[in-house]
């Protein structure tokens, strides 16, 4: 019997179809595989062509595939190419490491649009997916809407996860959420869906879970039940590891994470006003000005650096410590990466694409999470601009005469020291009288001589009284602690208090010691949240030009006098805002100045914690002060009638005797 050339040809393809569970190809991290077998198909690519992993996916798309690290969770904005990595990532698990898959999106109808404009064409044009795909093109109860069935034996499912049904009686070894932000945070009641998701790949030899979003919008207090949060955020908060990409500056050779940065910020992306599609990149440690294509060829050599932890990697696969030592891979890790170090975008259309969405604040949201890669956080309250506050200033004397005391504040920088002084009226009305920085080495006996001079200074109050500083309080966190420490004991230890900032939540503004410490001084912690807390709401209080005689309690003043409060003065004042932290594995939010400066605020803190310390402790009572200032200066009235002399009348006239001492007598 003669056999045929079909019958020959179809026996090899059936042999090899047998053999194929037994192959066993050379070891390839993802990158390498997807470098030399994925493809961008045109229906679901800007650009139709082979992949080329760009120098900070590196990373993200080889820990999709190192089987060390279970969870991986990827924050980022749109033109990152992070679908393509995920599509990458499952094609590699499916034929290299031949693993069993279960991809999530937010619906059913997701789930079935990702599987015809993803999936499909994804098994349809790359080349190591298509030979174990026997079904393509023909319809076959392995080539399902929601499930792919290879030859090898492994099976691709794509759900729906709002869905409760779909996380059940499925046995994977990788799950992939895409786009999590946008699920349910509770599926039909059952649980989060990464909760239910990590379920199924509980019996796996590598279980690998791949979570993957644009970040939403968290609101409300995150310790409430009533708080919404983001899903790609909260899951992110799980891990130890947030790995952001740092490169170095091609003038002065420092690394940094690209920022945004924004007005008041110092650093980040900056532009000319008049021309916004010609923006660079301001450096944070020089103000080194850098170009987008000089920024682009520092990516090569780029690290991505855990901050917390101190731990970095290029690729994904070996981690080190910050002195080049290998250390153990981490079982979660948390990336971040925004369209700045996109080489599909330019720097010009991000800041063109804001100009687009200033003043709208739904379309800011948008900006926010799918340019910036960052969560929108819902305001906790009205947020205090620093240009209302410019609008408000007012003309009063150095020293209003309703201001009862003065408490001052100094904060300590690397090269110089900065003072504010404020007045302190009843209901702790506050006006703020000087400001002054001195330049110098903070170590150096001539600036702290300075120093001394100002905290000697006299202030004259509008009714003539000359009056000096009642209490400061001087930063000593940082460098500069032992010489704080020595100008307190040189000028004063009840005077001069060295303060630093307490490590919790909640402590009270200022918790003056009842003994000093090793050093001899009485070094004091402050609750500097809890001051933010009460400045900012206090700023919100609008001053009543009409009543500027009579006491406005709570309210904050500021002069118009540029020498002592110009605009830098207030931005740096309102620098700070609510952003969500993780404390001790908890959500909470804490007062931060994302970069800019805020050592107006700082010195404002510290002047109130004087204000404490002079009132929980000294015995300062504005209320009191405030009374016997308001008391008319009369002449008393004797209530006793003066023995008769022969200058005396017998009886006192009407209205009574005026006590006079002559020295002599009584008149």
């Amino acid at each position: 019997m003669s056999i045929s050339t079909a019958q020959i040809k179809e026996l090899r393809s059936a042999v090899r179809q047998g053999l194929q569970p037994l192959y066993r190809p050379a070891p390839q991290t993802p990158v390498e595989w997807a470098d030399e077998n994925f493809y961008l198909s045109s229906e679901s690519s800007y650009q139709e062509g082979r992949w080329e992993t760009l120098p900070f996916q590196v990373a993200i798309l080889n820990s999709m595939g190192n089987d060390e690290i279970r969870t991986v969770n990827v924050i980022k904005s749109a033109r990152v190419g992070y679908s393509k990595m995920q599509q990458a990532a499952s094609s590699y698990q499916v034929e290299h490491k031949r693993r069993n898959i279960l991809i999530l999106l937010p619906t059913d109808g997701a789930a079935a649009g990702f599987m015809k404009a993803h999936v499909e064409t994804m098994i349809r044009d790359v080349p190591a997916i298509r030979a174990l795909a026997p079904w393509y093109g023909v319809k076959h109860r392995d080539n399902t809407l929601d499930t792919k069935r290879f030859s090898h034996s492994k099976q691709l499912w794509c759900l729906g996860g709002a869905a409760a049904k779909n996380y059940r009686e499925k046995s994977v070894d990788t799950i992939i959420y895409d786009e999590l932000a946008a699920f349910e945070p509770d599926v039909e009641k059952e649980g989060s869906p990464t909760f239910l998701g990590d379920k199924r790949i509980e019996g796996s030899t590598f279980p690998k879970s791949i979570r993957g979003s644009t970040p939403k919008t968290n609101e409300g207090d995150p310790e409430s039940d009533d708080a919404i949060r983001c899903q790609i955020t909260a899951a992110a908060d799980e891990s130890p590891h947030l790995f952001r990409f740092h490169l170095s500056c091609p003038h002065c050779a420092k690394e940094q994470y690209l920022k945004w940065g924004g007005k008041d910020c110092d650093f980040g992306i900056k532009w000319d006003p008049g021309k916004p599609g010609a923006p660079w990149y301001l450096c944070e440690h020089t103000g080194c000005v850098i170009q987008q294509h000089e920024m682009q060829e520092q990516h090569p050599q780029g690290r991505w650096i855990c901050e917390k932890a101190g731990i970095w990697t290029r690729d994904g696969y070996d981690f080190y410590d910050p002195a080049g030592e290998l250390v153990p891979t981490p079982d979660s890790v948390t990336w971040h990466v925004w369209t700045a170090y996109s080489p599909f975008t330019t720097w010009g259309r991000i800041v063109l694409d804001f100009y687009k969405v200033k003043g709208d604040i739904n379309r800011l949201k948008t900006f926010t999470n799918t340019t910036l890669g960052e969560v929108w956080e819902a305001a906790q309250g009205e947020k205090v601009d620093w240009e209302l506050l410019y609008a408000r200033r007012e003309v009063y004397p150095t020293v209003p005469e309703l201001g009862l005391t003065l408490q001052g504040g100094i904060d300590t920088q690397d090269d110089r020291y900065e003072g504010r002084v404020w007045a302190v009226g009843a209901g702790e009305e506050m006006w703020l009288v000087d400001r002054w920085i001195l330049y110098g080495d903070p170590a150096s006996e001539e600036l702290r001589r300075k120093v001394g001079l100002k905290l000697h200074q006299q202030y004259t109050r509008a009714d003539g009284v000359v009056m000096r500083v009642e209490r400061w309080c001087w930063d000593s966190g940082g460098h500069y602690t032992d010489e704080v420490y020595a100008e307190s004991r040189k000028h004063g230890v009840m005077w001069v208090i060295p303060i630093f900032g307490a490590n919790t939540y909640g402590k009270p503004i200022a918790n003056f010691p009842r003994k000093r410490n090793r050093a001899r001084v009485y070094s004091t912690e402050v609750g500097t949240d809890n001051a933010k807390e009460l400045i900012y709401n206090r700023l919100k209080n609008q001053p009543d030009i009409a009543k500027c005689a009579a006491p406005q309690p709570g309210v904050i003043h500021f002069p118009a006098n540029d020498d002592i409060c110009d605009e830098d003065e207030l931005k740096q004042l309102t620098a700070e805002t609510k952003r969500l932290k993780v404390v001790q594995g908890r959500r909470v939010y804490r007062w931060d100045a994302g970069g800019r400066r805020n050592e107006a605020l700082d010195c404002l803190v510290y002047a109130l914690a004087a204000l404490r310390i002079s009132q929980q402790r000294f015995g300062l009572d504005l209320e009191a002060l405030a009374a016997e200032l308001a008391k008319p200066v009369e002449a008393e009235v004797i209530d006793k009638t003066p023995t008769p002399t022969a200058h005396t009348p017998s009886a006192p006239p009407a209205g009574g005797w005026l006590q006079i001492d002559t020295g002599s007598s009584w008149l």
